[in-house]
């Protein structure tokens, strides 16, 4: 009875997951490593024997020693990963936001330059005011 509620509780993890995938709530390099986990959750569900073998192998002695032991070291590699991705996002937060502040000082700069060259010769703002736009038809003699 266990192993068939440990069996249907991973067969739901990996359903979701491809759920999940399949409406792009999650990217895809995530999900390798969940379904590797649900897989192998499926796998020592339906062959529980398998987890005292491989037990035996490594040296422990109690198999679910060896269960915790690989769940504890897979969610340091999952923090592990996710704190290098968050350095990653970080960084690149860190640049735009200088890249924005260039551009802005630039902005502020060339809008406080417009309007003092027309304050210094108010008749070069009327002159060089780009004239009406003239319409397709007018300039190609279309008028009747």
């Amino acid at each position: 009875m266990g192993n068939l509620a440990a069996f249907l509780l991973a067969l739901i993890i990996v359903a979701l997951v491809f759920e999940m995938l399949r409406r792009k709530k999650l990217r895809e390099k995530y999900a390798a490593l969940w379904l590797i986990v649900g897989v192998a959750t499926l796998i020592l569900a339906a062959f529980p024997y398998l987890l005292n073998i491989v037990a035996e192998l490594v040296g422990i002695q109690v198999p679910s020693n060896l269960l915790f032991a690989m769940s504890i070291l897979m969610l340091l590699g999952v923090c592990l990963h996710l704190s290098w991705e968050i350095s990653v996002v970080e960084d690149e937060t860190r640049s735009l936001a200088e890249e924005v502040a260039i551009l802005r000082a630039q902005l502020e700069s060339l809008s406080e330059a417009v309007p003092a060259s027309r304050a210094v010769n108010p008749s070069a703002s009327e002159t060089d005011a780009p004239s009406a736009p003239v319409s397709r038809k007018s300039s190609e003699g279309f008028d009747a």
